[in-house]
């Protein structure tokens, strides 16, 4: 069995997930607004699929989520179509982390990634809540299910989004 330990925070980041910090840096600054370094790289414990780190500046944290390096199938660990569509949420008010950036110059660090906030919160690794008292799950299921509706109710054609081709990827997202 898995401990939610093995996924929680951070570590220094692992051996063939490393990259050129100084050519990200150059890329912050010419795409990131206000980034001002010096920049801190750590990696997620449990990045999922794509590899996963914290960006630290004296001034603010931000999330890079990025391709595995190699070959992948088509359509998958799809970062663009992660930020393009968490972008558009954004753009409705949906409550996601501001996208500052996507590049897709493999040149830059080794494949393609995005970056946005870093937003502090709260990870619930067992779907039971069984961390929150018995009294309390129902207010966390509540919002839970109200975010999700809320969710269900946005059309994606009104918020630039085509629907999904059959790989998965978006056709169309609307640009701010």
């Amino acid at each position: 069995m898995t401990n939610r330990r093995d996924f929680a925070g951070t570590v220094p980041v692992r051996e063939q997930h490393l990259f050129d910090q100084t050519a990200l840096e150059r890329w912050m600054e010419l795409n990131v607004a206000g980034y001002a370094g010096p920049l801190t790289i750590d990696q997620f414990k449990g990045g999922q699929s794509n590899p996963t780190y914290r960006l630290t500046t004296p001034g603010r944290s931000y999330v890079l989520r990025r391709k595995p390096r190699g070959a992948l199938l088509k359509g998958a660990h799809a970062v663009e179509r992660e930020a393009c569509v968490m972008a558009a949420l954004g753009q409705a008010d949906f409550p996601v982390p501001y996208i500052h950036g996507l590049c897709t110059d493999d040149s830059v660090i080794g494949s393609w990634f995005f970056v946005m906030d870093m937003i502090e919160g709260r990870i619930f690794w067992d779907a039971s809540f069984s961390d929150i008292s018995r009294h309390d799950r129902a207010a966390y299921m509540d919002a839970m299910s109200a975010t999700l509706a809320r969710l269900h109710k946005i059309d994606p054609a009104s918020i630039g989004l085509d629907p999904m081709n059959e790989d998965g990827s978006v056709t169309h997202a609307k640009r701010s």
